[in-house]
């Protein structure tokens, strides 16, 4: 499909959990699917990365139980109908769509049902998972079945550039004037040819992932820029929690464009925080030791490493864990195996790094956005259910929960609100390129990056204040206009658009955390 203008059913942005889970339920729905990915596969986001698990649910287990540790982990700030929606829907679609439909291999035990392990928040062992690569295994399994669905066109190598809207790209004055502004599909740059293309759609599902390389550490891939909060924005849909960024306690330390994570299931397992002087010093910090939630630890390690003048301290898996770790963890040792570290001997040095992006765009529980025709799934929307601050192994349970909700909300409208009007669709013009000066220097591009997550880092980061927040805003909104200059005089290109929408979710996280005066959960503030 590398026509310059095309009409489709549903476009579906993004192909991680949330955009293949959305992709499929339609395709089963019989309903023809367009999926972009900004890579050359499938799995080039955040959910292959994935080790911990997903939520299910064991024996003893009760929804109520796992509604009240998501509460506990959010600081209660979580929307409770959707923290309800996850936790009794949640288990029954992970059996139904993962386990019976996709058949993804979690681990069994002789009797060949599933093993379950606790992780930190949770007062269960109800966490399914695949030794310590769970989301790669999903992944595997959703591609598959993607690339085997007839009415799923796959397309690689497009990201996408603006969304399209009734009131910001028709032409036609008749649409401006209608009070519901509409979302009518994409300006997309395909990479193969250098080329935009305008796809429009009756539905468009937002599934674009996180944020966290708009940080100077991050365990993110490359793509996690926040494009999908960036687009939403500027079309003018609600985001909500912004500000909430959860940094994962422990990432390998080294160096490197991205932080190794490794995953809170090693804790789970019984591993210890220690440091350098191999004293264990969670239990200093709060009465759930190693097992508190993420933003607890992160802060404790924070303080240890300020209190000790330390660069970053230690998890002790070797001493505390009574499993056979490269069984276990296969992943795990062998990234650490390549960097001389050898976890069944030695503790493996960890430090913070940008993780999770607890806000987004504003959805509802059947992903619907503020704007009409939009929907939105996984890392990049704000359903409520995570709060200030996100519980173990719930991202892949919600992006999986409301990508599977999306598509059957879309399914459900087709009768009733079915296709784009003709009108509409035709007053739409084909992208025109904003400037022709051959300008774009991968220097300056490096050079912005590096502003955006140093700024962030030092700014907008683990610990905030007021000074910090509004120097930030300040360097940000003057970023932001430049690029904005640059972009309307230089021909389109994927960096310029990364570093776009990289620049424009900065803004937009620093915008609400300088707004939210409350100390809580992810966002924390020392005045």
């Amino acid at each position: 499909m590398d026509n310059q203008r095309v009409r489709v059913s549903t476009l579906v942005i993004g192909s991680g959990i949330a955009g293949c889970t959305a992709a499929l339920q339609l395709a089963y729905q019989g309903q023809e699917v367009t999926l972009l990915t900004a890579g050359s596969g499938l799995d080039d986001g955040n959910t292959a990365l994935a080790q911990g698990g997903i939520v299910y649910r064991s024996e003893d287990d009760d929804p109520s139980y796992l509604e009240s540790d998501i509460l506990k982990a959010g600081w209660d700030y979580n929307y409770r109908r959707a923290v309800r929606y996850l936790s009794r829907r949640g288990p029954k679609v992970v059996k139904e769509f993962l386990l019976e439909r996709i058949k993804i291999p979690f681990d069994r035990d002789s009797s060949d049902v599933c093993r379950l392990v606790r992780e930190g928040g949770h007062s269960k062992a109800r966490i399914l998972y695949c030794a310590d690569f769970t989301g790669r295994a999903i992944m595997q399994g959703l591609q598959e079945a993607v690339l085997g669905e007839p009415h799923i066109t796959v397309l690689t190598k497009r990201t996408a550039i603006d969304l399209l809207t009734s009131y910001h790209h028709s032409e036609r004055l008749e649409f401006k004037y209608h009070l519901d502004n509409q979302a009518v599909g994409a300006y997309v740059y395909n990479g193969h040819t250098g080329e935009v293309q305008t796809i429009l759609a009756d539905h468009t599902v937002l599934a674009t992932g996180g944020l966290g390389q708009i940080f100077l550490h991050t365990t993110n891939t490359a793509a996690s820029i926040g494009s999908g909060l960036a687009m939403s924005f500027r079309a003018g849909a609600m985001t909500m929690n912004t500000e909430f960024v959860q940094f994962h306690p422990t990432a390998l330390y080294q160096r490197g464009d991205w932080r190794f994570l490794i995953s809170e299931a090693v804790r789970g397992e019984g591993a210890r925080l220690v440091n350098e002087a191999g004293e264990p010093f969670m239990q200093w910090y709060d009465e759930r030791g190693d097992l508190a939630p993420r933003d607890v630890v992160t802060r404790a390690i924070v303080d240890e490493m300020l209190t000790r003048g330390e660069e970053c301290v230690f998890l002790d898996a070797a001493n505390h864990v009574d499993l056979d770790l490269k069984e276990r963890f296969p992943t795990i040792y062998r990234k650490c195996r390549s960097v001389g570290i050898d976890i069944t001997k030695d503790p493996i040095p960890v430090v913070p790094a940008a993780h999770y992006s607890c806000g987004g765009v504003l959805v509802n529980i059947h992903g619907q956005t503020t704007l009409p025709r939009l929907y939105a799934a996984g890392e990049c929307t704000c359903t409520g259910v995570h709060g200030a601050n996100r519980l173990a192994s719930t991202s892949l349970l919600e992006a999986l929960l409301w990508g599977w909700s999306a598509a059957r909300d879309i399914g459900y409208k087709r009768p009733f609100q079915n296709t784009l009007d003709q009108r509409l669709a035709d007053s739409i013009p084909d992208w025109v390129c904003p400037g022709y000066n051959h300008n774009e220097d991968p220097a300056l591009i490096a050079q912005d990056w590096a502003t955006i997550r140093n700024t962030m880092w030092n700014y907008v980061g683990i610990t905030r204040t007021t000074p910090r927040l509004k120097r930030a805003f300040e360097d940000l909104r003057a970023l932001n206009k430049r690029i904005h200059d640059f972009y309307r005089e230089t021909p389109i290109s994927k960096p310029l658009i990364d570093l776009f929408h990289g620049c424009q979710a900065a803004y937009v996280v620093t915008n609400a955390a300088l707004r939210n005066k409350q100390s809580i959960g992810c966002h924390y503030r020392q005045e």
